[in-house]
């Protein structure tokens, strides 16, 4: 992997996590809709909206720079619906991300893997 593949690896990771904390969020807002006055779904809505969409943008340019398969991918794309499966992908993208930069160094530097 290049250090492309290993920056778009980040913004996944990096935007994963805040789309999970923003799901559970909406999904908050909408049970105190439903048993108080407090209603911030409408504002809350857009936020995780937006944050899905970049999720989903970052997503598939990982996705097309990793040259991931068919499965790996769909794993990913449905951590990013269920409520904190934006956790687990972060932790997951994590290790991808250190693993490319680590190649991208060692074949930078010539090193060839044994």
């Amino acid at each position: 992997m290049d250090l492309k593949t290993a920056s778009a690896l980040r913004r996944l990771r990096l935007v994963s996590a805040p789309e999970a904390i923003s799901f559970l969020l909406l999904l908050t807002c909408s049970v105190l809709k439903r048993t108080t006055e407090f209603d911030a779904v409408k504002p809350m809505g857009y936020i995780h909206g937006f944050l899905f969409v970049l999720y989903v943008l970052f997503w598939a340019d990982a996705w097309n720079r990793a040259k991931w398969p068919l499965g790996r991918a769909a794993l990913y794309f449905v951590l990013s619906v269920l409520p904190t499966g934006g956790f687990f992908a972060e932790r997951k993208l994590k290790g991808e991300a250190e693993s490319a930069v680590i190649a991208s160094r060692a074949r930078r530097e010539g090193v060839v893997n044994a």
